[in-house]
Parts: structure tokens; sequence; C-alpha cells
């Protein structure tokens, strides 16, 4: 998947759902964690979008269960001819047990995305820095998501996207919750790579996110003509 610009995701568990995002987005987030039988549901996928998979772990935000099998399933997802991206937990990347993962996307030609979530709230310059450098160190892009409390934190987000941006590192981040709710449409334009949206807000899969079609229609407006 190539992420030498921004790519807009419909994050959904139903990949019979393509077909209404096409319109919109550039590539569905297949939330695998979310699903009741994600490797079949990838097998029997004719979608005309590419496929970024993600099987996310319990302890970073999402349903995935026992470790070993999440991650077997991610690995195997990316051997399937649709998936064109994975996201990978940065903490399981250090750890040791998702670089199996790793490397069987390297081995598919495969995109990895290293991904960071705080739940918490925004950490320091320095400490989000040194989780995009991880991030990038393993993957070819750098997710972090962090929960906004005030504009400060969003601010600190989008200077800190703005310069690696500048340096020609490929980073996606998003401010979480409603504080950070504009992050999502205003990030692209400070160099993140990567956004996510349901088709309907009610199946939101992160704190704050707009409706797929809303998301694309700000992320254009906004955008320099």
């Amino acid at each position: 998947m190539d992420f030498d610009s921004f790519v807009l995701c419909a994050s959904t568990a139903d990949l019979g759902a393509e077909p209404a995002a096409r319109e919109h987005a550039d590539a569905v987030e297949f939330r695998m964690d979310l699903a009741s039988d994600p490797l079949e549901a990838l097998d029997d996928y004719d979608g005309e979008l590419p496929v970024l998979a993600t099987n996310r772990a319990g302890w970073e935000g999402g349903d995935g269960g026992d470790d070993d099998e999440r991650l077997d399933a991610l690995a195997t997802a990316a051997t399937v001819a649709p998936v064109e991206a994975v996201d990978l937990e940065l903490a399981s990347v250090q750890d040791g047990d998702g670089r199996s993962v790793v490397e069987q996307a390297r081995g598919a030609g495969v995109s990895v995305v290293v991904s960071t979530h705080d739940f918490e709230g925004t950490s320091d310059g320095e400490t989000m820095a040194t989780a995009l450098d991880a991030g990038l160190e393993h993957g070819d892009v750098a997710k972090l998501a962090v929960t906004a409390t005030d504009r400060r934190s969003v601010l600190s987000l989008l200077a800190l996207t703005n310069e690696y941006d500048r340096a020609g590192d490929p980073v996606a981040t998003i401010a979480m919750g409603e504080a950070g709710r504009h992050s999502r449409v205003v990030a692209p334009l400070y160099g993140s790579r990567i956004g996510y949206a349901p088709l309907d807000p009610a199946d939101a899969t992160a704190p704050g996110q707009f409706d797929l079609a809303t998301t694309a229609r700000l992320v254009d407006e906004l955008s320099p003509q």
C-alpha cells in the first residue's frame, strides 16, 4: 500500500460493507479482532478497495484474544491477496512476539504500520517522538494515537507530525477524544499519512471519529488545491 500521500481508511469489521465505502475511502481497515471469522472473510473478499488488516490486542483498545492466536491470524492475513498492509502494535514488535508478522508481511510485499495508542492522555514531545522513532525502525509507517485533553495537546501532536513530514518520515497521528476530534481532518495537512473513519458513526472503532463521508469531505475541503 502506498503511503506516500494520505490514505483514508473505512474502518469496519464487515468486509461486505466495502461497496458503500468506495465513494469516499482509499482503503478498508478490516478490524479482524471485531469480526467473527476474519480469515474466512478475507478469503471471500472480492471488493475493489485494498485492505489494511488490523487485529488489535485487548491491552491496546481492541478485542483480540490470545496473543499467539491473534498474531498468527494477522500473519496469515498478510498472505491474502487483497491485504496490502497490516497494523501491528509497537509493543508486540518490541517484545519479539510480533516480529514474525513483520517478517511474513515483508516476504509478501505487504506494508507494515507499527502503532502506539495512549488512551490516558498525551505524553510530552520527547516521549511521543520516541514512540514514532521506534515505529519507523520496524515499520513503513509509525502510527501514534493519543488522547487529547485540551487544544495544547493537539497542537503538540500536530507540530510533531509536521516535523516528521518535513524530514520525509511517514507517520500517522491522531488525537482521540472530543478535544482532539478535529485532528482527524486537520492532521493530514501537517503530514499524517493515514486517517480512519466508520461508515456509520454508531460503528466508531475509536473515540472521536467522524463518519466516513464527513471525514472525506472535510479533508478534501481543507486540503490545498
